[in-house]
C-alpha cells in the first residue's frame, strides 16, 4: 500500500465500525488508541489497516463491513475496578462484570469513574452519542452522592457554587451542592451536580476544601438515574431512555438506533 493509500487513524477506526471520526479524534487525543502496541496521540497519523494492529483501551480493533447494531448499557460500576477494557497493571475492570453476550460487543465507556468510585457508567458502541455526551458543549449534568469527613460549613457550598480554582490552577464551573444527610459530628453526605468532566474533579475539590472523600457514587447522568441497579449489574437502556438521552445532546430522536436484545 502506498503512502497515498494509507488511512488516517481516525478514518481507519471509523471504517472498522468502532466509532465516528470525531469520537476517534477524542479517543486518540486522550491516549486511548495504540498502533502496533504503541500509544498514539497525534491526530494526523496514517496507518495500513491490513498490516497495522490497532487497539482502543487495549482491545484490538478489527475491520468491519458495517456498523454494529446499536447498543447502550447502563452499568453500576463497583468500587475497586478501572473503567478501561484492559488494565496493564492487571487490576479488575468494569468490563469483567458484563454478561457473556455483551463482552463480544465493541463497547466503550462514556467518560470515567476512578478506581475507588462507583455508580452509573454508560457503555456504548454509538460513537456519535458517546462523543456528544463527553463534549462540554452539551453539558449533560451528572449528579453524585459524596460521603465526606471534615468540617462542612456554608462557606463550603458557597465556594463550590462560585466556581473554584483548583490547587493545580484549573478553573471550575459552578457546582450545585447541598447537604443530604449528617452521619455523625464530622461525617456528611453531600449531593453534587457537575456539568464538567475535569479529571477526579470532586476528589480534588474536596481536597482543597479540607474534606476527605469516604465514598463517591454517581447516581444520575442527564435524564438517566441509577435507581436500584445493584453494584456490578448492567442493563440496556430502554427506547424511551435512549431517545431522551439523544435529545439532550441534540441528536435525532426519530432515528433512534434499534436496540440490540
Amino acid at each position: 500500500m502506498s503512502e497515498i493509500e494509507l488511512l488516517r487513524l481516525n478514518k481507519a477506526l471509523a471504517a472498522a465500525g468502532c466509532c465516528s471520526r470525531r469520537q476517534a479524534d477524542a479517543l486518540i487525543a486522550a491516549g486511548r488508541v495504540s498502533v502496533n502496541g504503541r500509544v498514539v496521540t497525534e491526530l494526523g497519523v496514517k496507518v495500513d489497516p491490513r498490516r497495522d494492529t490497532l487497539a482502543v483501551d487495549g482491545r484490538p480493533v478489527t475491520q468491519a463491513q458495517q456498523q454494529p447494531e446499536a447498543l447502550t448499557l447502563m452499568l453500576h460500576k463497583k468500587p475497586g475496578c478501572v473503567t478501561t477494557a484492559r488494565d496493564p497493571e492487571g487490576r479488575p475492570t468494569a468490563f469483567d462484570d458484563l454478561p457473556a453476550p455483551y463482552r463480544t460487543q465493541r463497547l466503550f465507556p462514556v467518560g470515567r469513574l476512578d478506581y475507588f468510585s462507583e455508580g452509573l457508567l454508560l457503555l456504548t458502541n454509538d460513537g456519535e452519542l458517546a462523543f456528544r455526551l463527553a463534549h462540554p458543549r452539551w453539558h449533560v449534568a451528572k449528579r453524585y452522592r459524596v460521603t465526606v469527613r471534615g468540617r462542612v460549613t456554608p462557606d463550603v457550598f458557597a465556594t463550590m457554587g462560585r466556581g473554584m480554582i483548583l490547587a493545580e490552577g484549573e478553573r471550575l464551573a459552578p457546582v450545585r451542592a447541598r447537604l443530604d444527610a449528617r452521619l455523625g459530628p464530622d461525617r456528611f453526605v453531600l449531593e453534587m451536580e457537575l456539568g464538567q468532566g475535569i479529571n477526579r474533579q470532586i476528589r480534588r475539590m474536596c481536597r482543597d476544601l479540607h474534606l476527605t472523600v469516604l465514598k463517591l457514587v454517581r447516581v444520575s447522568q442527564g435524564t438517566l438515574t441509577l435507581g436500584d441497579l445493584p453494584p456490578g449489574a448492567c442493563r440496556p437502556l430502554t427506547l424511551a431512555e435512549l431517545a431522551a438521552l439523544r435529545r439532550a445532546v441534540g441528536l435525532d430522536t426519530t432515528a433512534t438506533p434499534r436496540l440490540k436484545k
